[in-house]
């Protein structure tokens, strides 16, 4: 699927950015994750972990594929949108962090769990991510982030539900997922083709495999 350039953050190169090469990579694989979900928090880890620096150790694979992060919103936990949302702001500020901010997101989905959630104002819920980005991203300002997720009450014109500033980003992400019909996270998608035999609990070893038979 074509990948807007205002989401350049979630695109990753195998090959390190310090490299000469102008090729474009042959192979494109799509993760879409949810940051509240334990099964993509694994994935995740193994990715960034494993998977991405094992590729780019090996010339024959480094510079034929890139990562997307797709973010996939699951709404049975309400504060999915909510903590897609807190990316979604750091994307728009500070794009070159965006998987590094999302690493810091997986480590603590925890404190976005239901259970975390259920007694907390929404806005409050987006100071503390707001909170997290900045401490997690050199250089954002908290109160940056925070002003691109509140909620404004309503005025003396009464309530409009429109959302707040990353809600067109947020529509347009759903409707990205809508259109090849993700559903289940994680997902990993192959050159446009749902990859359904990868698992979350691959090991590096499994990966490697795959990867060897699949990356030509």
């Amino acid at each position: 699927m074509a990948f807007p350039p205002r989401f350049k953050g979630h695109r990753i190169l195998s090959i390190e950015a310090s490299s000469t090469s102008t090729d474009e990579p042959l192979h494109t694989l799509e993760f879409y994750l949810d940051y509240v979900c334990p099964f993509s928090a694994k994935l995740f880890k193994t990715l960034t972990k494993s998977v991405i620096p094992y590729i780019r150790a090996n010339p024959q694979l480094a510079s034929r594929v890139q990562f997307i992060f797709r973010q996939q919103i699951q709404p049975w936990h309400p504060s999915s949108t909510l903590v897609h949302e807190a990316a979604l702001a750091v994307q728009r500020l500070a794009p070159d962090h965006f998987w590094s901010f999302s690493a810091v997101l997986f480590e603590h989905q925890a404190n976005y769990f239901d259970e975390k959630v259920v007694n907390e104002p929404r806005n409050a819920t987006y100071a503390r991510l707001a909170k997290l980005a900045a401490g997690a991203v050199p250089g954002l300002n908290e109160h940056e982030i925070y002003k691109l997720l509140e909620i404004k009450e309503a005025g003396a014109e009464g309530p409009k539900n429109q959302g707040n500033a990353v809600t067109n980003d947020v529509k347009t992400i759903v409707k990205m997922a809508r259109l090849v019909g993700v559903h289940v996270t994680p997902t990993v998608v192959f050159n446009g083709v749902v990859a359904g035999e990868i698992s979350s609990s691959w090991t590096e070893e499994q990966w490697a495999e795959w990867l060897e038979k699949n990356i030509v």
